[in-house]
């Protein structure tokens, strides 16, 4: 039934119209409006390059309105359209059904677009499929698989070694409590207190480590400018001079379900790391601090495409993560600073993927963008 409804409805319409004397539509859907609900970028062309549809990711993609692509030469959007032109012949000619290749799409006003092509024959001659992948996007996909495989080897890992090192340890500070109440020299007494007090931070470490995975994830609604707001009043109480936070938020994003206090110890490891890095700028009285809010749409990561989502960014002007460990910010004790526990980073990444979530961070001197992913009702 729920087939045959629509096509009744839209006949039903159509009568009305045609006997009440109202206004037909001027313009059928095209048949190619499917291609609007995907995320590639789809143009649908002549054998001569002309295009007849093009897609809402291309329109977007080239930031160029669709009327304007379509009846256009398709082949003059690329760095060399010689390339797609063979390419639409050899269709035309029935060479091949389809054919890939990478190319270069040119994009009015933005640096050009590496994208892979395929060409591919329809059962309709003067229509050729013309399908490019954002190359770029292909490999910030592989980039967040790889980001949710380290995080999830980063978390058996935090966990089997903070069990083994917990073991043991319990058992080294009560026989230095032992041996201290057996001994009367007060110079011996020393030595037993630097073993209670190295034992104690460790066991410290170790409740670090295992925080996230004891505490039980508490939802509630979640509006992500009071969490930057908290995350801000802090952040000023503990570097007031010198440092200037900047908001720059999207007040249309809406509540979503999620763990307060989990987000705010995120944004707040974040920010701390940055500020940490600012340190140079504050005492010159430029460092700079900024929170930017935004909704993403149609947007794919963690290997799902979501409709909505939160982008919360925390961007620093400092001097950029050393890019000797650019590639391993978010392993366990990895830290560009000296003293650094290495678990800030981490622990922010696994609260943020216990929201389905993820982080990503683009990093050059003077610029560095750490990019919250959260989905979003």
């Amino acid at each position: 039934m729920t087939a045959i409804l629509p096509a009744f409805s839209v006949k039903l319409v159509a009568y009305l119209r045609q006997n009440r004397g109202l206004k037909k539509p001027t313009t059928p859907p095209s048949r190619f409006q499917p291609f609007d609900l995907l995320a590639t970028l789809v143009a649908v062309v002549q054998g001569n390059g002309l295009v007849l549809f093009a897609n809402a990711a291309l329109e977007d993609a080239l930031g160029t309105s669709r009327r304007l692509i379509e009846g256009a030469d398709f082949a003059d959007s690329f760095a060399e359209p010689h390339v797609l032109k063979n390419a639409l012949q050899g269709v035309t000619d029935n060479q091949f059904a389809a054919l890939r290749y990478d190319a270069w799409l040119k994009r009015p006003n933005r640096d050009l677009l590496p994208v892979h092509v395929i060409v591919t024959q329809t059962d309709q001659p003067e229509a050729i499929i013309v399908e490019l992948l954002p190359l770029e996007q292909q490999a910030r996909q592989e980039r967040e698989e790889r980001l949710l495989d380290q995080a999830q080897a980063n978390k058996e890992l935090i966990r089997n070694l903070a069990h083994e090192i917990k073991n043991p340890l319990g058992g080294i500070r009560g026989a230095a409590q032992l041996l201290e109440m057996e001994i009367d020299s007060r110079e011996l007494k020393e030595y037993t207190q630097v073993i209670i007090h190295e034992a104690d931070r460790l066991q410290t470490l170790v409740d670090r480590l295992l925080a996230p995975h004891r505490r039980p994830h508490v939802v509630g609604d979640v509006n992500i400018h009071e969490v930057c707001e908290r995350v801000r009043s802090l952040i000023l109480a503990e570097f007031p001079k010198g440092l200037r936070v900047v908001r720059d938020y999207d007040t249309s994003i809406p509540e979503f379900r999620g763990d307060r206090e989990q987000l705010i110890q995120t944004v707040l490891n974040i920010a701390h790391n940055a500020c940490q890095a600012l340190a140079e700028r504050m005492t010159s009285g430029d460092a700079r601090l900024t929170f930017a809010t935004r909704v993403a749409r149609g947007v794919t990561f963690g290997k799902q495409r979501y409709r909505l989502a939160l982008e919360l960014h925390v961007i620093d002007n400092g001097p950029g993560v050393p890019d000797s460990i650019k590639d391993r910010i978010f392993y366990p004790l990895v830290s560009g600073r000296e003293g650094g526990s290495g678990l800030g980073l981490t622990l922010a990444q696994t609260f943020v993927q216990q929201h389905h979530g993820l982080i990503e961070c683009d990093s050059v001197p003077g610029h560095t963008d750490f990019k919250i992913l959260i989905p979003l009702p």
